[in-house]
């Protein structure tokens, strides 16, 4: 179809939860002033070493733990309900634009057949009236699945604020934990006893809550 205009699919994101203790440093680009400044103590790394003492953790004393947090996106059951909730909106959505596609289409057929009827000037609006049709469709697609984003985003937020971080923070209390690992980024050997929490905060984060309700997206 010439005059049709492909129409923006929504844009996905995974929402990935944050681990306890977990701390990511981005390094930015720095110019000449903020690297002179960086300079301008005229301390040597020595030197600036004597406020760093010799202590650290000891081995003995650490109780390490790993939660899997992809398997508790997955495998937790109001994680999975409120996966349920975002399809059917973007089902609903997908309905919508095949009958709106197949309107435009039998409408674009119809301005072809009045080519040798229309006068060149109200061949032209027809035209442009089709076209402002598609880009409103595209917008209005766009906005909507947006808006279903945002609900998801806002009620995966509500879980683990409400839900799974007091969750995690009373299992690392319970266990007397010193340290949470994210598993999708450790190695684990097969002898490391009771090391992987996953399945017990699972098990809990089920028993306090099975289900979170999206808000409603605009335009439903």
């Amino acid at each position: 179809m010439a005059n049709k205009k492909p129409v923006d699919p929504a844009v996905k994101k995974y929402v990935k939860f944050g681990v306890i203790a977990a701390a990511v440093i981005v390094v930015a680009a720095l110019g000449a002033w903020g690297i002179s400044a960086l300079r301008g103590n005229g301390a040597t790394v020595e030197e600036a070493m004597e406020v760093v003492s010799t202590d650290a953790a000891n081995a003995a004393d650490l109780r390490i733990a790993v939660i899997r947090m992809d398997a508790i996106q997955t495998d937790a059951a109001v994680l999975k309900d409120l996966a349920k909730q975002r399809e059917t909106y973007e089902n609903k959505l997908r309905d919508e634009l095949e009958k709106k596609q197949k309107e435009l289409e039998a409408e674009k057929a119809e301005i072809e057949k009045s080519q040798d009827v229309l006068s060149r000037d109200a061949l032209q609006r027809r035209i442009a009236d089709y076209q402002n049709r598609v880009t409103e469709l595209q917008r209005s697609l766009t906005e909507r699945a947006q808006s279903i984003e945002i609900s998801f985003q806002k009620a995966l937020n509500e879980v683990q604020n409400e839900h799974l971080n007091p969750i995690i923070e009373g299992v690392i209390a319970k266990k007397n934990l010193s340290m949470v690992l994210d598993g999708r980024f450790t190695r684990v050997g097969a002898n490391a006893l009771n090391l992987d929490i996953t399945d017990e905060v699972i098990s809990a984060l089920d028993k306090k809550v099975s289900k979170v309700k999206m808000d409603t997206p605009q335009g439903f």
